[in-house]
């Protein structure tokens, strides 16, 4: 019961990762972003993913209960795609910026 816990709740976290990426592709802009919020979330993923692996009794029924880091992993890449996605749109910004002033 607690994996379906687990998976519930983040497959819910990692519903919004998917429109958020979506929106940084289609504004092309980086304000409104906190890059240090994407950060803490991506170390949280991370960390989330590290407690699995040193779980004794979750990596005894890996076989079985694989499936909950596909959810951890899927997530952690929508953040980090949306990091690089505010670099990239920091950049634009900073160039539209530049021409605005020319």
């Amino acid at each position: 019961m607690s994996e379906l816990l687990e998976i519930i709740m983040i497959v819910s976290f990692g519903a919004s990762w998917p429109l958020n990426v979506a929106k940084s592709l289609r504004t092309r802009s980086a304000k409104g972003k906190s890059v240090a919020f994407l950060l803490f979330i991506f170390f949280g993923y991370i960390a989330g993913i590290a407690s699995k692996f040193t779980n004794a009794a979750y990596m005894a029924q890996f076989a079985d209960k694989w499936y909950v880091l596909v959810f951890y992993f899927l997530n952690l890449s929508m953040v980090g795609l949306d990091i690089i996605l505010y670099f990239r749109n920091r950049k634009l910004d900073k160039e539209r910026e530049k021409n605005a002033g020319v």
